[in-house]
C-alpha cells in the first residue's frame, strides 16, 4: 500500500539517502516501495545530536536510512549504555526501543526514541 505524503512549501523529506525539497507550493504524492522515509522534522543531524537520547536517535536513524545495522552496531551499544545511565527511570521505553532495533524494526525504534526525546526535554526544562 503506497504511503501518501503531503509537504508544506519548502519542507524536506528524506527517502533513503536522498533529500527531496518541496517547491513553493503545498503538494502531495504517493510513495510505493520499501525505501526508508523520514520527514525533515523527524531527523537529527550530527550537529544537533548533543544529548544521550539524540545521539542514540541519530545512530538508529543512520541504521535506518542507510539500511546498515552492522556498521553502526558498536556505536549503538555505546549510546544505549550512555542513555541507560542518563535516564534510569526510562528503562521500559529504552528496552522497547532496543527490542525494535534487535528485531530490525528501525522505524518503530525511532518512534520510541522520539518519546524519550520528549521526556529528556521535559527534564531539562524542569
Amino acid at each position: 500500500m503506497p504511503l501518501r505524503v503531503e509537504l508544506k512549501p519548502f519542507e524536506r523529506i528524506v527517502i533513503g539517502e536522498t533529500v527531496i525539497i518541496n517547491s513553493g507550493t503545498r503538494t502531495s504524492f504517493l510513495i510505493d516501495g520499501e525505501a526508508p522515509i523520514l520527514r525533515e522534522k523527524d531527523t537529527v543531524t550530527a550537529e544537533t545530536a548533543n544529548t544521550p537520547v539524540k545521539r542514540l536517535y541519530f545512530c538508529v536513524q543512520m541504521m535506518y536510512l542507510k539500511n546498515d545495522i552492522p556498521r553502526y552496531r558498536a556505536s549503538y551499544l555505546g549510546f544505549l549504555k550512555d542513555l541507560r545511565e542518563s535516564l534510569p527511570g526510562s528503562r521500559e521505553q529504552i528496552d522497547a526501543a532496543n527490542a525494535h532495533v534487535t528485531s530490525g524494526a528501525l522505524y518503530k525504534a525511532l518512534k520510541e526514541i522520539r518519546k524519550l526525546m520528549k521526556r529528556e526535554e521535559e527534564q531539562v526544562a524542569a
